[in-house]
């Protein structure tokens, strides 16, 4: 039992619920621009991946996780790495599954990683984005989030976003 209990032990600390709530909203906020900017341009945002990167972003902003740089570089890196493997073998399952080890080794090796673009690679085999079109929609997408997260953090209750070095 005891074994148990250590395993179940929820870690994150208690916070405020002013800022739960706070970080509901952002998100809401921000999934919604990203959806508008689809209805608008016909381009497929709403993507699973941004909603994770909406939990980051809003629910865990300190994290190095969270960081514009992480953000863009974890998704370009991403993107890049699935049109090159769509690029090797379209339609081999297979491929997709190797794809989000490689995007995996070159965000950590690029200090970029940001866990939901290791989905990118997913997204691109099952939908068959053109490259130009993966490529623009994670692009706009981390924008749109990002954007919203730079106005977010400024509202009380604050959260210094992004992070300064040192």
């Amino acid at each position: 039992m005891r074994r148990l209990l250590h395993f179940i032990h929820r870690h994150e600390p208690r916070g405020q619920t002013l800022s739960h709530l706070k970080s509901g909203i952002g998100a809401i906020v921000a999934m919604t621009l990203v959806g508008g900017l689809a209805a608008w341009t016909g381009l497929p945002m709403l993507l699973a991946p941004f909603g994770a990167t909406a939990v980051l972003l809003f629910g865990q902003a300190e994290s190095p996780l969270a960081q514009p740089a992480n953000i863009f570089g974890g998704y370009l890196v991403a993107a890049a790495i699935s049109v090159g493997m769509l690029a090797l073998a379209p339609s081999a399952w297979w491929i997709a599954t190797i794809a989000v080890g490689l995007v995996i080794a070159a965000m950590l090796l690029l200090r970029v990683t940001h866990p939901p673009a290791g989905a990118v690679p997913l997204v691109a085999f099952s939908t068959h984005m053109h490259a130009e079109m993966l490529f623009l929609t994670v692009t706009a997408g981390a924008a749109c989030l990002v954007a919203v997260a730079l106005v977010h953090h400024r509202l009380p209750p604050r959260v210094t976003y992004p992070r300064r070095p040192g």
